[in-house]
């Protein structure tokens, strides 16, 4: 080993040698002998500087006279790091670090005393720091690395890496590794950092990681080296080499009956060390009964969920017994044998539990037909529906919302309850309801849908475009292709031809369901007409129509593309209902006026009678536009005026705004007179305000300004008064007759 050394650090003073040589070649004067005698000039690093500076070279030249020459250097930390005196001895003034600068490039220079000029030409040189040392290892981490379980023995894991900034050529710089644990487990490479495994039974359900440490030394077989420690980790990927077997023997489930298809039954959970990702269960059930009633999914965490894939029915069987079997395909690895006594198979039980369940329809949905216009009519489909459970209540039908289809409700027999018309509604959709006949009794839904289907009961009619012909078209010229439409679904062949022969146009039926109409003879011009009208029946084999046909005559181009035509009168007419409404509010309105017109000379004539009839009246009419206010009238009137009227005439200077009141005579006043005059006097008076709002105040005592409005005065006065025509004024007048009348006249009375 130190053999092997020792030709290690020949081989690197050699390569410093050729390298000083070079230097000294490339540096040295050319093109003549130099005079410069020049050694290797070396400088260790992180050296401390001394006082006096310790001399490291000297610089010597052939011509140097310690008299009259002196040295001087330049360039990379002359004068500075580096320090000569004039004999030429070089001193380090300064700590050196290779790491930061291994070699330093001056100029020496020998310059006279007396002129200060070169004596000879300048020479570079170099001055190489010598490296010690003083780094340590540094890894480049951290460092994580992954091999799968059950990897082959010399599997590569991953690679460390240490640097170190001393020298690599030296072994200042060269760096070995070492694993300090897990030796048993993993190898590294002593030079290149490689990590591989030792052994290939790596499992990731013992241990899934592992944490190493790592060393990292220089200067490789001395003891003094600088060492580095590194821990890096190592994970153990999973793959699917353990079975999954079931968490229990026996798996027990209660299901109601009523539940529907796609239900989650219960999960029979399996238990599996691997990781979710790489287990691979497969479930699987023998019975084919149960096959077919239940299925088994595997879930996110990979167990198994039982669903329900058919409806289940206690009355038919309430409990269901059957072994699941569990299987996996796995990793196999030679010489490893794992989960060989397995449970790989459980017993699930479900049982099923009664409920009360609703009827059951005997279809899912229920189609029927009917032609339309077709009534009575009973279907031969008829609902049935049971009560599934033992009790096996009677059911009774009914069909909800407003359906053309009525159903028997015992035996639920389907009829018609009217006339259908298809262009109407081709489809009825209706819900027919189910109850047992119970008290709350359970109920269920079906929809029932009826079709109703086609008969040839509408005439066609004429379907065309605008029609038109020219002033230039000649006889034969084709106008228009006539078509017909039919509302029903089955159509007849449809057939055309003119009610009436035209003596302008032509019809030929094509026998294909169009017909094609001609001129019959030209001429025509926009002048004369500005449209023709030709009736045309259209008939389907069944059914016949008469449609008018409007012909526009238009003035066309060569292409008998129509450029003007004459707009045509339209005649604007009234519908009979609205012309009916429109003299029924006539006639309302008459007899409206008639009955008022009536009524207003039936009360004048009432008046006028009962004026006459009337005997001998004392009272004054009295007119007033609103009701009594008592004693509060004589501030709504100025009753004064009134009454100043009637004893002084002076200041009415003739007619004035109120007719003088003439008093009239005891049984010779007739009071249908008096309103006539008074009525001629308020006519003629152009001043007087209407007559209406005349108040007439008569015979007023003149104890007050207002006078009396009682009657009690007139009765005082002896005069007779006969009141018996109050008996003609009806009931209401009775007891104001029977308080002023009389039994007798003055002289026939016995007292």
């Amino acid at each position: 080993m130190m053999r092997a050394s020792g030709g290690v650090w020949g081989l690197r003073l050699l390569v410093v040698a050729l390298f000083l040589c070079g230097a000294q070649a490339q540096y040295g004067p050319p093109g003549h002998p130099s005079s410069w005698d020049w050694k290797r000039l070396f400088a260790s690093e992180e050296k401390e500087v001394t006082d006096p500076q310790e001399k490291i070279a000297t610089l010597s030249n052939k011509k140097f006279n310690k008299d009259t020459h002196m040295y001087r250097i330049e360039g990379e930390g002359a004068n500075t790091i580096f320090l000569v005196n004039d004999q030429g001895d070089i001193s380090v003034n300064d700590k050196l670090d290779r790491e930061k600068k291994s070699l330093y490039h001056l100029k020496a220079r020998l310059i006279d005393r007396s002129t200060n000029l070169d004596v000879e030409e300048p020479s570079d040189f170099l001055i190489q720091v010598q490296d010690i040392n003083d780094n340590a290892p540094v890894f480049q981490g951290p460092f994580k690395g992954s091999i799968q379980e059950m990897s082959a023995t010399g599997t590569m894991v991953m690679k460390v890496n240490a640097t170190d900034k001393d020298d690599p050529t030296t072994s200042n710089g060269m760096v070995r590794y070492m694993l300090l644990n897990g030796t048993d487990l993993f190898t590294i490479h002593e030079k290149e950092g490689v990590i591989r495994t030792k052994v290939a039974n790596l499992d990731r359900e013992a241990l899934s990681e592992y944490k190493i440490l790592v060393q990292a030394k220089d200067m490789p077989g001395q003891p003094n080296g600088i060492v580095s420690t590194s821990t890096i980790t190592i994970s153990v990927t999973d793959v699917n080499d353990n079975l999954a077997t079931f968490k229990m023997t026996q798996y027990v489930f209660r299901v109601s009956e009523d539940v529907k298809p796609d239900f989650k039954i219960g999960t029979v959970e399996v238990v599996d060390k691997d990781e979710e990702q790489n287990k691979n269960p497969r479930f699987q059930i023998e019975e084919r009964i149960i096959n077919e009633l239940l299925d088994i999914k595997q879930d996110q965490h990979k167990n198994g969920v039982l669903f329900l894939k058919q409806p289940l029915d206690y009355e038919t069987r309430n409990s269901y017994r059957f072994t699941v079997f569990v299987t996996e395909d796995i990793v196999k690895f030679p010489g490893l044998h794992k989960n060989t006594n397995v449970n790989n198979k459980a017993e699930v039980l479900i049982t099923v539990t009664d409920v009360d369940e609703a009827p059951v329809f005997s279809k899912p949905e229920y189609n029927i037909s009917v032609l339309e216009e077709t009534f009575p009519h009973v279907f031969r489909e008829v609902i049935k529906a049971r009560d599934p459970d033992r009790d096996n209540h009677p059911i009774r039908y009914s069909i909800k919302d407003s359906c053309p289809v009525e159903i028997n409700p015992v035996d639920g027999t389907l009829s018609l309850k009217m006339k259908l018309d298809r262009e109407h509604t081709s489809l009825h959709r209706c819900v027919v309801m189910a109850e047992e006949s119970i008290l709350d009794g359970k109920k269920s839904y079906v929809m029932l849908n009826l079709v109703v289907q086609d008969i040839n009961d509408n005439a066609p009619k004429l379907f065309n475009g605008e029609i038109f012909v020219c002033e230039s078209d000649k006889r034969g010229t084709v106008i228009g292709i006539l078509s017909a439409t039919d509302k029903d679904e089955i159509k007849g062949r449809f057939t055309f031809r003119l009610v009436e022969q035209s003596h302008n146009f032509s019809l030929t039926d094509s026998n294909d369901g169009k017909a094609t109409l001609r001129v019959k003879q030209g001429g025509f011009r926009t002048e004369d007409s500005a449209e023709y009208v030709v009736d045309i029946e259209v008939g389907d084999g069944t059914h016949k129509s008469i449609e008018p046909l409007h012909i526009r005559v238009c003035q066309c181009n060569g292409n008998r593309t129509a450029e003007y035509c004459k707009p045509h009168r339209r005649q604007v007419g009234v519908s009979l209902h609205a012309l009916i409404t429109i003299l029924l509010c006539i006639v309302t309105i008459l007899v409206i006026v008639i009955l008022l017109v009536l009524r207003r000379r039936y009360r004048k004539d009432s008046l006028v009678a009962m004026g006459k009839s009337s005997g001998e009246i004392h009272e004054q009419l009295v007119t007033y536009d609103e009701e009594g206010g008592g004693e509060m009238d004589t501030n709504g009137y100025d009753v004064s005026i009134l009454t100043s009227a009637r004893h002084d005439a002076s200041l009415l200077p003739g007619p004035g705004l109120y007719a003088i009141v003439k008093k009239p005579q005891a049984c010779k006043g007739d009071m249908a007179a008096m309103i006539e005059v008074k009525k001629d006097e308020a006519d003629h008076d152009r001043d007087g305000i209407p007559y209406d709002t005349l108040h007439i105040y008569g015979y007023e005592g003149p104890g007050s300004l207002a006078g009396s409005l009682s009657s009690l005065g007139t009765s005082s006065s002896g005069d007779s008064m006969d009141y018996d025509f109050l008996n003609d004024w009806g009931p209401r007048f009775r007891t104001l007759a029977e308080l002023y009348g009389v039994d007798c006249y003055p002289g026939d009375c016995p007292y």
